[in-house]
Parts: C-alpha cells; sequence; structure tokens
C-alpha cells in the first residue's frame, strides 16, 4: 500500500540532495505534482503497485526547473490571478444571507474543487506552446466557475476578457487536461462552455 511520495522519502534517505514539493500527503494541497510514467499526477495518492517498472520521474512539464521535481509556478498563477477567481456581486447585506437556490449552487460543482496543482496546465500542450499568452486550463476552470455562479454581476465583463483568440480559444480540446486531474475534474468541458457563452455574447 505504500504510495509514491512515501517511496520518495525513503529515497531521500538514501540521497538527502534530493528536492521535491509535499505538504498534506492527502490530495489536497496539490503540491507534490509530478510526472510519473508519462502522466502527471500526485505522488501521495499514486500506489507504488500501480506503476509499471520502471517507474520514470519527471518535473511537471512545460515549466522552469528550479531544481529535481521543483517546477517555478509563478506564471501559473499569474494565469489564475488573471482570470479573476473570486465573487464580484452586489455589496453584501451583513443581516441576509447570500442565497442561491439548490440548482443555481449545484452548476459550480466541478469547478470550485480544483487544488491548483497544475497537473492539468502542464499537460497541455497549447500551453506549453503559448504559456505567456494562453491561461490555461485551471485559469480558464476557475473563470468558468464564476462566470456560471448566479450571484456574480460581472458575467458580461468576465465574457469580453476571455474575448481572446489565446486566453480562451487557443485551447485545442486534445483533452489531457481533463485525463491528468488527479480531482477527476473537467477543465476541457468547461472551457468549451466559456467558448459557447462568449460566442452567445456576440449574438
Amino acid at each position: 500500500g505504500m504510495m509514491l511520495l512515501e517511496a520518495l522519502h525513503k529515497i531521500k534517505e538514501q540521497d538527502p540532495s534530493l528536492t521535491f514539493r509535499h505538504s498534506c500527503q492527502e490530495g489536497v494541497c496539490g503540491s507534490d505534482g509530478m510526472n510519473i510514467n508519462g502522466k502527471n499526477g500526485l505522488s501521495c495518492i499514486t500506489p507504488v503497485a500501480s506503476l509499471t517498472s520502471p517507474v520514470v520521474i519527471k518535473p511537471l512539464p512545460g515549466m522552469p526547473i528550479i531544481r529535481d521535481l521543483i517546477i517555478e509556478m509563478d506564471l501559473f498563477y499569474q494565469h489564475y490571478q488573471e482570470a479573476k477567481p473570486f465573487l464580484q456581486t452586489e455589496p453584501l447585506d451583513l443581516q441576509h444571507e447570500h442565497l442561491q437556490s439548490p440548482e443555481e449552487r449545484a452548476k459550480i460543482d466541478g469547478g470550485y474543487e480544483c487544488i491548483l496543482c497544475g497537473c492539468c496546465t502542464t499537460s497541455c500542450p497549447s500551453f506549453w506552446w503559448n504559456s505567456d499568452q494562453f491561461l490555461g486550463p485551471a485559469a480558464l476552470l476557475a473563470a468558468h466557475r464564476f462566470v456560471i455562479d448566479s450571484r456574480d454581476i460581472k458575467t458580461i465583463d468576465r465574457l469580453k476578457e476571455l474575448d481572446d483568440p489565446m486566453k480562451t480559444f487557443r485551447c485545442r480540446h486534445i483533452q489531457n487536461c481533463t485525463n491528468a486531474c488527479p480531482k477527476g475534474l473537467n477543465p476541457s468541458r468547461a472551457i468549451q462552455e466559456l467558448k459557447n457563452f462568449i460566442v452567445e455574447n456576440h449574438e
């Protein structure tokens, strides 16, 4: 039942110079993302027994490498920030809840659970080729989550900012992002819906 992260710790006992990120060890923090036998994933929830031998471990692709399995994530977070992943709404009345119907709340399922591990974005060829302009699956999934939130009042402004051939429409729906997500989310579907919303906003 050993997880890959535990195996890496055992390797580190033999070679203390080995460097990798980790924290919660429960598949929640997302810090231990890496490329495992050619597929991005989290080492803390990857059973060693599930891997074919030899196990080849590399840093997440498409990002500058700091050392060993640690990559530079600044651009990833910059794009995430550009997506404005926060609710923009009317001034809140502190005496009352900001209500949603169960149906409205259900729409954001599959969008808010992202842990920002970067597995999806770093598996995306469109991001590899255009990382300075294409926001990437994680950022666009976050953008979608707030576009469809019934409480947000900036939907049109959000869609206008995303209406760009590189920011959003550079996605080619290769599905690597969805395949790589350790939380089982579907960024590709969210991006397709965003594209549809943008086109509808033109009409």
